[in-house]
């Protein structure tokens, strides 16, 4: 009993540590917003700077608690650091929020903001963005950056000098069926260059919006939202603001950009060629299905004479790979389109981009494997005797992806299926609970019905489902499911 009571004292003093590390670090990225106070002399600096004061005290003394150098962390760990930073990464997103007597935001306005932010939903309740102050703002867009690839894939980075177990964490931070492959032998290398492809795209994607003719504040803000996928815009009409092609086509490539797998990025830069991206089967999927939506919300849009040709082309394209990608950002006038064709892009928020990029929904590779399931089932139907084998390029899917494929996609739909009742039961039209689910459990971030507008409209009781929606859709449903399980507390 006593050897079992220092293990598990072990086991709790580790995490603690990773997560006061995690907090630590968080503190730091709040140094920006309160520069930007400072710059444009903004009375919001009091709530940054109390922020920065509770989180960097807690990250800071957290690092010195006395640890056990022989405990290492088991796989069911990793799942229950990162649903427990996150759910303090939102309690400290939401701060800001909270402490700001500018927003005025109840409780459960500021959880709800937080938790768009860090989860890359890009769904507010602010109605009226354009008068809100530039700190404000950009923190959003920070907290899309830091969420986007994860705070925890960014630390694991480091973890390599603690001896703490960073692979666990990694591993189950990663979505997707194939997590365990990784970019180089080391577990920190592999997290520098998810980094550094990260940043670099985000630079290229600033300077794009820039030259675009975006200033450079709302640049930095939106290439930091784009690369995420996050969403977050610093005008209330997001991209439809600024009435510009240029913009929005700028947009448009960088969202699908963003959803292509990072590995691939990385091989392309290692290899110095392309093929590594367009040899990869689920890239190659994934980058049909965009153009096939992309193609049928462009022809609608021209063919129900919502706009000309060309308008439909930029608008259609932009939007298509926005909400599809789970990006979120808007062109003008969307409450306007044809019913049918906001019903398929709402659909199409389901399916994300590629695993390891910064997308949500379901992610492509798995409708991949769901469809060669099919195909395979099919064939086998015709000839029962032959034996067919589900393979992604040369490589072999085993038995036990294609069954966490499965489980997933059920249990995905399932508790898509269990938020839209809940919405339905406190008193939303099924047209209002289905787009906003979709927005918030896809963290897509672009509401439908009541919330087209802004998610303010929602009550705070709606608005508490939906910050639990965007963190089920976030973590992939399964750590969560894990932690509350009562296998996972058994020795």
């Amino acid at each position: 009993m006593i050897k079992n009571a220092k293990y598990y004292e072990g086991r709790f003093s580790a995490i603690f540590y990773i997560c006061s590390y995690l907090i630590f670090l968080f503190s730091l990225s709040l140094i920006i917003p309160i520069i930007l106070c400072v710059i444009y002399k903004e009375r919001d600096i009091t709530a940054f700077l109390i922020t920065f004061a509770i989180t960097f005290s807690i990250g800071f003394f957290g690092r010195f608690t006395k640890r056990s150098t022989d405990i290492r962390l088991r796989g069911r760990d990793g799942f229950l650091v990162v649903v427990i930073f996150w759910v303090l990464f939102s309690l400290m997103s939401a701060m800001p929020f909270l402490l700001d007597r500018h927003l005025n935001f109840s409780v459960a306005d500021a959880i709800f903001e937080g938790v768009s932010g860090i989860t890359t939903t890009g769904a507010s309740v602010i109605s009226q963005v354009d008068g809100t102050a530039k700190a404000i703002l950009y923190y959003r867009a920070q907290l899309n950056f830091l969420g986007g690839l994860g705070i925890i894939v960014l630390a694991t980075a480091v973890f390599n000098s603690l001896g703490i177990g960073g692979s666990k964490v990694y591993l189950s931070e990663t979505p997707g069926p194939l997590k365990e492959d990784k970019l180089t032998p080391k577990l920190a290398d592999t997290a520098k260059h998810l980094w550094f492809i990260y940043v670099a795209l985000a630079v290229v994607c600033a300077l794009s919006f820039y030259a675009a003719g975006m200033n450079a504040f709302d640049a930095i803000c939106h290439s930091l939202a784009t690369v995420a996928l996050g969403g977050f815009s610093t005008h209330s009409a997001s991209l439809g603001y600024y009435h510009s092609s240029s913009i929005e086509m700028v947009g448009g490539v960088f969202s699908l950009l963003a959803g292509v797998n990072f590995a691939l990025y990385f091989l392309a830069v290692n290899r110095r060629s392309l093929k590594a991206i367009w040899q990869d089967a689920e890239f190659r999927f994934y980058l049909s299905v965009a153009l096939a939506v992309a193609a049928f919300t462009i022809l609608s849009l021209y063919l129900t004479h919502t706009y000309s040709f060309q308008e439909a082309f930029v608008h259609g394209f932009f939007q298509s790979a926005s909400m599809m990608t789970d990006n979120g950002l808007m062109t003008n006038d969307i409450d306007k389109w044809p019913t049918y064709v906001m019903i398929l892009l709402l659909a199409s928020s389901f399916f994300g981009g590629c695993v390891g990029s910064t997308c949500g929904g379901i992610k492509a590779i798995r409708f991949l494997i769901l469809y060669k399931r099919s195909d395979l089932e099919l064939r086998q139907l015709i000839n029962p005797r032959a034996i067919y084998l589900i393979k992604l390029g040369n490589n072999r899917v085993s038995e036990r992806v294609t069954n966490s494929v499965y489980g997933l996609f059920f249990v995905y739909l399932m508790f898509a299926g269990i938020f839209i009742w809940v919405m339905l039961a406190l008193g939303y039209d099924l047209k209002s609970a289905f787009g906003t689910v979709a927005a918030c459990m896809n963290n897509m971030g672009i509401g439908y019905g009541v919330t087209g507008s802004t998610f303010g409209t929602l009550s705070d009781s709606a608005k508490w489902v939906m910050s639990a929606a965007m963190l089920f859709g976030r973590l992939e449903i399964f750590p969560i499911l894990i932690v509350f399980s009562r296998s996972f507390w058994q020795p």
